[in-house]
């Protein structure tokens, strides 16, 4: 056999047996047991003696420990199965006696399942002097199944340990692959958290910090102003922030305390107004009834437009933008426009680290994004996400549109 039939050796069993363990051996040592008392074809045989039943029933105890130690196991067993093939008078021709002897089957498979290919070999070897010894006083019965029992059978339980060995094998690897999926997939979620927050807060803070001190000396007030926006963005941030690091926390143990709910859709007017604090007005439409959503359906409309709205602080210019929020009977969508003329930098391209984050958001939900420049001037991000089934709205009336622009009703 080659090295591709041997997969890994997996690991060694308990050192104490299980309940299922035993429970094997128990059915493999009654098998022989039932056969040494079975009739033979031309009636009763040899009579059944107590000692042949308790020296059968010997391989109960090293196969208790099979899987800590197969090939040892598989000497054991076979040592008792030569004992009663040379000491007891079982006849080959009896109906169960035709089949592979239980114990020494049970152990075979387990070298095949827990040992190496050395091992795997030594134990089909040494299995077939022992398989023979069962014939020495039928030639005729030899001929017939004994070939089978002593050639095709070791082969046969060998063949289906190994392929249960290797589709274990493979069940392990598939397993450590989607946990390593899993974490990336964390990883990529945190990051997008990470950004979505730090761009947003720290541009908004930038922002205003450089108009404070612009408008420090000849207009205090609106200094202030900024400077109220700028604590309140950083506030706000830092909150966030230990928001998304107590989700990590609550990883390695049970949370002290309950977890604040994420923002939502609620959150786009506060966006919106401070967009407009930070020098980009910004104002609000919402088409539709609005509704619960569910929080992650939530999460990914108020990031993109979060996303969205800083993008145009930054790459805009003297703009003014506008946010329409769409509810619809089977999803929701979000769009997020400026009039701006841009400063040649705005992320139209794929290597913004923002757009992707918004596009691994809508591919969450099987939803569309749509990002580029307009026809009529600026830029303009749709995305649109459907909703569970059991959310939908059918028939829902269209609620009259209305707008909230920065901080004004």
């Amino acid at each position: 056999m080659g090295r591709d039939f041997f997969p890994p050796v997996p690991p060694a069993g308990k050192a104490r047996p299980s309940w299922g363990g035993a429970a094997v051996a128990v059915a493999a040592v009654t098998l022989d047991v039932l056969a040494y008392c079975a009739p033979g074809e031309e009636g009763p045989g040899a009579p059944v003696t107590v000692p042949g039943v308790l020296l059968i029933c010997l391989s109960l105890f090293p196969l208790l420990f099979r899987r800590r130690h197969p090939l040892p196991v598989l000497g054991a067993v076979l040592v008792v199965q030569l004992a009663v093939n040379l000491g007891l008078a079982v006849d080959p021709g009896a109906p169960m006696s035709n089949s592979y002897g239980g114990a020494v089957a049970v152990a075979l498979y387990t070298v095949a399942r827990y040992s190496d290919r050395r091992a795997v070999v030594l134990g089909v070897v040494a299995t077939a002097p022992v398989q023979t010894a069962r014939y020495l006083h039928n030639d005729v019965a030899f001929l017939g199944m004994g070939i089978t029992d002593v050639l095709v059978t070791p082969c046969l339980i060998v063949a289906v340990g190994l392929a249960v060995r290797q589709w274990k094998s493979q069940l392990d690897i598939n397993r450590k692959l989607l946990a390593d999926r899993a974490v990336t997939e964390e990883r990529r979620r945190i990051a997008r958290e990470l950004h979505d927050i730090v761009a947003h807060h720290i541009t908004t803070m930038y922002l205003m910090s450089g108009g404070a001190r612009s408008t420090m000396d000849r207009d205090p007030e609106t200094a202030r102003e900024a400077l109220v926006t700028l604590e309140d963005s950083g506030r706000t941030a830092l909150h966030e922030m230990r928001q998304l690091l107590g989700v990590l926390r609550s990883a390695e143990g049970p949370e002290e305390t309950p977890s604040e709910p994420q923002p939502g859709v609620d959150g786009i007017e506060r966006l919106v107004a401070d967009s407009t604090a930070a020098g980009l007005p910004a104002e609000l439409h919402v088409t539709g009834r609005p509704r619960p959503l569910p929080m992650t359906v939530g999460l990914t409309l108020y990031r993109i437009a979060q996303e969205a709205l800083t993008n145009a602080r930054k790459h805009a210019g003297p703009a003014r933008a506008t946010v329409r929020l769409a509810y619809l009977p089977d999803r929701v969508s979000v769009e997020v426009t400026d009039d701006g003329a841009g400063d040649g930098k705005a992320p139209g391209g794929s290597g913004g680290y923002g757009l992707l984050g918004m596009r691994e958001r809508v591919a969450l939900h099987d939803g569309s994004l749509q990002v580029g420049r307009r026809a009529e001037g600026g830029f303009a991000v749709v995305a649109s996400v459907p909703l569970p089934a059991d959310t939908y709205e059918a028939d829902a009336p269209e609620a009259d549109t209305y707008k909230k622009g920065g901080t004004t009703r």
